[in-house]
């Protein structure tokens, strides 16, 4: 039996929550990182014995569509797997069914689900720090609960996830990065970005069409010099005060 951590975590927030789940369940696990445009996803072969961990942020209240496709590449073949979406402290909304869907599809086995909130992407003044100790005590013992059901193979046949099928629809956030007069053309942004929208002849300048404001060439640049639209973040963070301004629980499914 082998533990594999599936992740997409373009801003560190969805790895933290994993490492914390997957240190609960075992010593040490084999990641595979869904950021890697250039990994053959379709050679990845699981066995019935196996115990995944697929970990995802919510964008809109969806799996990021570049990370649906890559899971979707996977072979399952019975292998268990822990879904694990984790939200800004908006709403995860159809995020796990839309999880949980594809990778049944794909032959995994779901045995658990875990929702999670961590520092928000774009908007870092939500949810900033989290997760913190009292989301790592919950996490834990979330774990904790998921390791039984792995010991005594034993999940609810039906998870019972919130969310509506069909899925509501993605309509994108329009907060593209680009690149300042302090960028140094040190290429980190481009050779991280999951989708290829940064040129690395041209790393000032981001594709839009590509580009899935999933910030991660923000979150890596060693100069700070990837930014976006003080004006868009400013008028973002406003439309988005209310929904965020309590504190969300993790859950457990």
């Amino acid at each position: 039996m082998k533990y594999y951590e599936i992740l997409f975590s373009p801003t560190g927030g969805t790895k933290k929550v994993a490492d914390i789940l997957m240190n609960t369940l075992c010593d040490e696990s084999i990641q595979i990182d869904l950021m890697d445009r250039d990994a053959d996803f379709a050679a990845q072969t699981f066995q019935p014995q196996d115990v995944c961990l697929a970990a995802v942020p919510s964008f809109g209240g969806r799996v990021p569509a570049v990370a649906m496709e890559r899971l979707g590449k996977l072979k399952g073949n019975g292998a268990r797997v822990v879904l694990v979406a984790v939200y800004g402290n908006r709403a995860y909304e159809d995020t796990l069914l839309e999880l949980e869907d594809g990778l049944r599809a794909a032959g995994f086995r779901p045995i658990a689900a875990v929702a999670a909130v961590a520092e928000h992407s774009i908007l870092r003044q939500f949810a900033a720090g989290r997760p913190d100790q009292t989301d790592r005590r919950e996490l834990e013992a979330f774990g904790a609960e998921i390791a039984q059901r792995i010991q005594n193979d034993t999940a609810p046949e039906h998870l019972g996830l919130p969310g509506n099928r069909p899925y509501h629809p993605f309509g994108g956030v329009p907060l593209t990065p680009q690149g300042t007069r302090s960028c140094t053309g040190c290429e980190t942004c481009a050779k991280l970005c999951p989708v290829g929208a940064i040129d690395p002849e041209r790393p000032r300048q981001t594709d839009k069409a590509r580009c899935i404001s999933c910030m991660a060439c923000v979150a890596a640049c060693p100069e700070g010099a990837r930014k976006v639209s003080s004006l868009l973040v400013a008028a973002s963070a406003k439309m988005l005060k209310k929904a965020c301004a309590d504190r969300k629980a993790n859950e457990l499914f």
